[in-house]
């Protein structure tokens, strides 16, 4: 019985150590995520839009924790949604980069809905 129990603890310790792996559930796999007009980051909120993608990007860092750098370049992509009182909005298009980043990553941004945040492929959080 000692040995049953022992065994069925070392077991579940190894599987609970193996399933939390720190950071990792914080970066989105799909290299689509936040590179795509079809794919773009929700940091919702209407009213508080611009400041939520500022706070989103300000949390971002490169894969080995270089500071970015951003700058809005636009808008682009019209798109109808419940949570804008048009009826519908435009995607914010940022710019990227940090140092020793051979080119400039193009994340798309939507700050009208929400949706669980990560990291697009390619950087992290700090």
């Amino acid at each position: 019985m000692k040995t049953l129990i022992k065994t069925l603890l070392i077991s579940l310790t190894l599987v609970a150590c193996s399933s939390n792996k720190s950071g990792d559930s914080k970066v989105n796999t799909d290299a689509s995520y936040g590179y795509t007009e079809k794919n773009p980051i929700k940091v919702g909120g209407f009213s508080d839009g611009p400041a939520n993608e500022r706070r989103y990007l300000n949390s971002l860092s490169g894969p080995n924790g270089e500071t970015i750098n951003y700058e809005r370049t636009g808008s682009c992509c019209a798109f109808e949604t419940k949570n804008s009182p048009f009826g519908g909005g435009m995607l914010d298009v940022y710019a990227v980069t940090y140092e020793g980043k051979k080119d400039t990553a193009v994340l798309y941004l939507n700050m009208y809905d929400k949706a669980s945040l990560k990291a697009p492929v390619g950087f992290k959080f700090k």
